[in-house]
């Protein structure tokens, strides 16, 4: 990401110090990962706020704009089952 994309997404910071270098949003030990996975287990954006109220509307929508851009960068084999892996 570079350029005026990297700027969209001001709030999302990794720093090797905090959450292991895992994205987190605006340098909180708070992961992208944690409010991806609320999302996809059916939670609202009101809901988010409301379970952490340090957060920012503004973080949501840059936490979703960052996954976004990471799933189109690079296609990643999902292991199967049988061992198998989608995409192989």
């Amino acid at each position: 990401m570079e350029g005026a994309a990297m700027k969209r997404l001001d709030r999302i910071t990794v720093d090797p110090e905090v959450c292991l270098g895992q994205p987190t949003i605006r340098g909180m030990r708070i992961t992208v990962s944690v409010i991806i996975k609320q999302i996809a287990g059916g939670m609202t954006k009101e809901e988010i706020l409301k379970a952490y109220p340090e957060l920012e509307e503004e973080d949501i929508v840059q936490t979703l704009k960052y996954a976004a851009w990471l799933s189109s960068e690079k296609v990643r084999p999902i292991p199967l089952k049988e061992g198998r892996s989608v995409g192989t």
